[in-house]
């Protein structure tokens, strides 16, 4: 299994909410997603990220899927112009 994690910096924190459910919706919508997790950072310290995404997936084929989807391209185009920063972590489990 594939493990794909992703953090979010937003610009304006307020928006990591928004982003959570539009996240929430690719699993209905993206057969490649095994499972979804999004969470929002709560704390807001100085080294804090606003958003967490972990999705697993059977491969990294499934990845390149689920990257490919249309959807996420659609979130994608969404979230970009409101991030400043994005870090991924993708690892075999």
């Amino acid at each position: 299994m594939l493990v794909h994690v992703v953090l979010m910096k937003f610009a304006d924190a307020g928006d990591a909410a928004k982003a959570r459910l539009r996240l929430e919706e690719l699993a209905g919508v993206v057969p490649a997603i095994r499972s979804i997790e999004v969470a929002v950072d709560e704390l807001a310290t100085e080294v804090s990220w606003h958003l967490f995404l972990r999705t697993t997936h059977r491969d990294a084929d499934d990845l390149r899927s689920y990257q490919a989807h249309p959807a996420h391209h659609e979130f994608g185009a969404w979230v970009r112009p409101l991030l400043v920063s994005r870090a991924v972590v993708d690892y075999t489990a």
